[in-house]
C-alpha cells in the first residue's frame, strides 16, 4: 500500500518538477502571424543577399579592371552585411515564436498541475502514516480497504494525466533546445555582422578617397550640389535641377570631337552631317531595394500631410546597411532638411534614384557606384528609408523595375 502511494507521489512529483525554465527572450511581435511572416521574409532576404554576394564575388574575381573589381568587391561585402542582418532578423523572429509557444505551454502546464499538486499533497500525507498504525486504529482497516479501492480507480486516471503532462514537458524541452539554437545563431550573426561592417567601412573609405582623387572637379561639383540644395524649395525641385545638370553633362560628353579638315572641299559639302543616336529609355539593368525591411508605405499612397508619395518607404533595422539600388553616378550626397542624409544617383538613359533617411554616408558626389554598392547606414533607432525612382522627372513605382 505504502509502496503504491509512494510510487504515485514520485510519478506526479517528477512530472511537476520537470518543466524547464523559460528564457528571457523579447517577443517583439504582436501576433504569431506577424512573427511567422517576419521569419519567412527574413529568410527570403537572407537567400537573396547570399545570391547577390556570391554573384558579385564572382564578378570581382573575373574583372580585370581595378576600379570595376573594387566596386564589385565592395558591393559583395555590402551584400554579405545584408545577409548577416537578415540572419539576425530571422533568428529574432524564431526566438519570438519559440518563446510565445513556451509561454502558452507553461500556462497550460500550470493549469494541469493544480489538481495534481493537491493529489500529491494528500498522497504524501498518507504515505507518512505507517501501515501498522493504521491497522491498529478503530475503523482503520475498513478505511484502508476503502482507500485501496479508491486508489485502484484513481491510479489509471493519474497515469493518464501524468502521461499527457510528460508529453507537454517533452515538447517544452524541444522548444528549449530550439530557443538555444536560435539564440546561438543570433549571437553568431551579430559577431559576423560586426566583422563584415568593419571590413566594409574600411573598403568604402578607400573607394571614396580614390573617387575624390580621380575626379579633379569633384569638390567643386559637391559645392554646387550643396548650393542647389540650399536654393531648392523642396526635394522635387532639387532632383529636377540635378537631373537637368546631369542631362547637360551627358550631352556635352556625347559631342563628337574635332574632325580633320578634308583636302577636297567638295567632299566636305557632300559629307552627311552626323545623326544623333536615338535616345534610349531602358531602365537600369539591375535594380534592387536599398535596404532589407518591410514596406510601410507604397507608391502613390497619401502621406501624413495628404500628398501622394513619389516612392516607397521601408522599415529599416537599426544601423542597417543601405546600398545603391542601381548602377550610376552620385550627383548628391549629404543632409537635406527633413529627410536626414540623402543620396541621388543618376542612372543611364535619364533615370534617377533618390534614397532618403540615411544616418551616415559612405559615398561622395561624382563617385561611380554599381547596384549594391554601399551608400551608408540607417539610423541607430528604427526608422524609414525611402526610395524614389524617376525617368525624365516622372516618378515611377520602384517595385515595377526590381530585377
Amino acid at each position: 500500500m505504502n509502496r503504491s502511494r509512494a510510487a504515485i507521489t514520485a510519478l506526479v512529483a517528477a512530472a511537476l518538477l520537470g518543466l524547464p525554465a523559460l528564457a528571457q527572450v523579447p517577443a517583439g511581435f504582436d501576433t504569431p502571424e506577424d512573427a511567422r511572416a517576419a521569419l519567412a521574409s527574413a529568410r527570403q532576404q537572407q537567400r537573396n543577399a547570399r545570391a547577390r554576394g556570391e554573384r558579385l564575388e564572382r564578378e570581382a574575381a573575373r574583372s580585370q579592371e581595378a576600379a570595376a573589381k573594387a566596386k564589385a568587391a565592395a558591393a559583395a561585402l555590402a551584400a554579405r552585411v545584408q545577409q548577416a542582418e537578415a540572419g539576425i532578423a530571422a533568428a529574432e523572429a524564431q526566438l519570438a515564436l519559440t518563446n510565445r509557444e513556451r509561454r502558452a505551454l507553461a500556462d497550460k502546464l500550470a493549469e494541469r498541475r493544480r489538481p495534481l499538486v493537491r493529489l500529491t499533497g494528500a498522497l504524501q500525507a498518507m504515505s507518512r502514516r505507517p501501515l501498522a498504525l493504521s491497522a491498529l486504529q478503530p475503523g482503520s482497516l475498513r478505511d484502508l480497504v476503502y482507500t485501496r479501492a479508491v486508489l485502484d480507480s484513481t491510479i489509471p486516471l493519474v497515469r493518464q494525466r501524468t502521461a499527457a503532462l510528460r508529453t507537454d514537458l517533452d515538447r517544452a524541452k524541444v522548444l528549449e533546445a530550439e530557443a538555444r539554437v536560435a539564440l546561438a545563431e543570433l549571437r553568431a550573426g551579430e559577431a559576423e555582422l560586426r566583422q563584415r561592417r568593419g571590413q566594409l567601412v574600411a573598403l568604402a573609405a578607400q573607394e571614396r578617397l580614390k573617387a575624390q582623387q580621380a575626379a579633379g572637379g569633384a569638390d567643386r561639383e559637391a559645392e554646387r550640389a550643396l548650393v542647389l540644395a540650399e536654393q531648392a524649395l523642396d526635394l522635387d525641385q532639387l532632383v529636377e535641377r540635378l537631373e537637368a545638370a546631369g542631362t547637360l553633362r551627358e550631352r556635352l560628353a556625347a559631342l563628337p570631337g574635332p574632325l580633320p579638315r578634308p583636302a577636297d572641299p567638295a567632299a566636305a559639302r557632300m559629307a552627311a552631317p552626323p545623326r544623333p543616336a536615338p535616345s534610349e529609355t531602358a531602365p537600369p539593368a539591375r535594380y534592387q531595394l536599398p535596404v532589407a525591411g518591410r514596406i510601410t508605405a507604397g507608391f502613390g499612397e497619401a502621406d501624413p500631410s495628404g500628398q501622394r508619395r513619389a516612392g516607397i518607404a521601408l522599415a529599416a533595422r537599426p544601423r542597417a546597411q543601405v546600398v545603391a539600388p542601381g548602377a550610376g553616378r552620385v550627383s548628391f550626397a549629404g543632409p537635406y532638411r527633413g529627410y536626414g542624409r540623402i543620396v541621388i544617383i543618376e542612372h543611364a538613359h535619364g533615370w534617377t534614384s533618390l534614397v532618403t533617411g540615411l544616418a551616415t554616408l559612405d559615398v561622395a558626389v561624382g563617385q561611380q557606384v554599381t547596384a549594391g554598392s554601399p551608400l551608408g547606414l540607417a539610423p541607430a533607432a528604427r526608422g524609414e528609408v525611402a526610395l524614389e525612382l524617376r525617368q525624365g522627372g516622372q516618378p515611377l513605382n520602384p517595385l515595377d523595375h526590381l530585377r
